[in-house]
């Protein structure tokens, strides 16, 4: 028979009871000698700052599937492939004065195009509708007259063109609305480009300013110190060179163009005049010339007397002495007509 089951539950008579723990000693010089435990406490030197940086770097790599470290940070350092660069500065075309990168595929391919844009002209596949003015001389090419009230694709390639003709005579002055603009039109492209405007007056310039002459100095020998010298059977007489300047020329600061005070008529300013370098030498710029003097004016041809050129460079100053005929042309100034 089986014991019931609270049997299993009863206190055991035999077990004594659990001591008290022992109470601490009120002695505080008790057990001095005696072994106490030990607490080991340990301290970790920090790195210094190199190994730092490096311990970021290394944190901040992970591991690619090809098996290399990859940097998730962004590196702004700009590298470059020794590839027997001379340098890596920009290279400027000693013809069209363009800047670019050599051996750039994109900066070479922009500075094809505009180095072709500046030797021999913008590209021009020529309208439906062309004023074109008639000159018998003129062969292999054909000019055109743009004005104002012409439409917004003409007046597109005339600011075109005089982006091309500042980068040479200067920007904010060559065009204006009330100018008549007349291009030269050769192989699809514009070669040349006039600009003129109605004038009523103009100021002969002095011959020694067309000249480009600074200083023209005469050389007078002037016996102003006469001595003898005497060397045996030979004598010697010293004499004195004196440079004086002439009283027939003026004295012109280099640039400068001098001009008569009174002015005289004028019909046909010339604002501007442009040829490309390919195209020079050719008589281009005589038959834009022969253009405004027949166009200008509707109802006469202006004579050549009646020209005035404005600020003409050393090759302008040329140009206008050999149209003319004379090395004292009239010249005159934008801003009496800029309103």
């Amino acid at each position: 028979m089986q014991p019931k089951i609270s049997l299993f539950f009863k206190s055991s008579t035999s077990t004594s009871e659990t001591p008290d723990p022992p109470r601490p000693s009120t002695n505080l010089f008790a057990d001095e000698n005696a072994k106490e435990s030990e607490i080991l406490i340990t301290y970790k030197r920090k790195s210094r700052t190199p190994d730092r940086v490096s311990e970021k770097i290394d944190s901040s790599r992970v591991m690619g599937k090809s098996g290399k470290v990859l940097n998730k940070k962004r590196n702004y350092a700009q590298f470059h492939l020794e590839l027997g660069q001379s340098d890596f500065l920009l290279h400027t075309c000693t013809t069209c004065g363009f800047k670019y990168a050599a051996g750039e595929e994109k900066d070479e391919k922009v500075h094809k195009g505009f180095h072709k844009t500046h030797t021999h002209g913008i590209q021009f596949k020529g309208w439906k509708n062309e004023r074109v003015i008639d000159l018998p001389a003129l062969e292999g090419g054909r000019i055109i007259l743009v004005l104002d009230v012409d439409p917004p694709a003409q007046a597109k390639k005339v600011q075109e063109v005089v982006k091309v003709m500042e980068m040479e005579l200067g920007d904010g002055w060559i065009f204006k609305k009330q100018c008549k603009v007349y291009l030269y039109i050769s192989s699809q492209r514009v070669s040349g480009c006039l600009v003129a405007e109605p004038i009523d007056k103009g100021y002969r310039i002095l011959s020694s300013s067309a000249d480009g002459r600074n200083d023209d100095i005469s050389t007078k020998k002037a016996r102003l110190i006469a001595t003898t010298l005497q060397f045996g059977g030979m004598s010697f007489q010293r004499e004195i060179t004196k440079r004086t300047r002439s009283e027939k020329h003026i004295e012109v600061p280099n640039g400068a163009i001098l001009c008569e005070k009174e002015a005289v008529p004028a019909l046909c300013g010339i604002r501007a005049i442009w040829v490309s370098p390919s195209s020079r030498r050719k008589h281009i710029a005589t038959h834009l010339l022969d253009a405004a003097r027949k166009s200008l004016c509707t109802d006469t041809i202006i004579e050549r007397s009646h020209l005035a050129f404005s600020q003409p460079t050393s090759a302008g100053k040329a140009l206008a002495s050999s149209y003319v005929g004379t090395k004292s042309f009239l010249v005159y100034t934008t801003t009496d007509y800029d309103q």
